[in-house]
């Protein structure tokens, strides 16, 4: 697992310096997901994609990126962004419990019930019954929580 994480995090090396170049870089499209028309972040889009990431990469890359995206100030994202930050927070920490991947404890579980001959669902298996249970809620938690849909 540690050899998986490392390979990760030096694989988000090249896509932080694309970020950094903004407006000008590969990423260009992404920056403009998240960003409104009148150039304030989108928090929305900041939660469904952190989210979305976050359940296939894992969430402490997915926040890594996310964070760095919206500028990557900490005092401004504690600040004057922190509905941003919360989303970003927010996407990335409840969305990677979508697949066994996503969140550690899932995996672990998974392990653990499968050394002891306990059938678990497969990947795809386990995202239809996640994404049936939890996707409403993340829907909800879109309208009450982060705002501005």
């Amino acid at each position: 697992m540690a050899y998986l994480f490392a390979g990760i995090f030096a694989c988000i090396i090249p896509v932080l310096a694309m970020l950094a170049v903004g407006e000008r870089g590969s990423f260009a499209w992404l920056l403009d997901a998240v960003t409104l028309r009148n150039g304030a972040p989108h928090d929305t889009a900041y939660f469904w994609l952190t989210g979305v990431l976050s359940a296939l990469l894992g969430n402490a890359p997915t926040y890594l990126v996310f964070f760095e995206l919206a500028g990557g100030d900490t005092s401004r994202l504690m600040g004057e962004l922190g509905s941003t930050l919360a989303a970003i927070s927010m996407g990335a920490v409840f969305m990677g419990a979508l697949t066994y991947i996503g969140n550690a404890p899932n995996f672990m579980i998974y392990a653990i019930a499968t050394e002891r001959g306990i059938k678990m669902p497969s990947f795809f298996g386990y995202l239809l019954w996640s994404c049936a249970v939890l996707l409403p809620v993340f829907v909800l938690l879109t309208f009450v929580s982060v705002g501005r849909p």
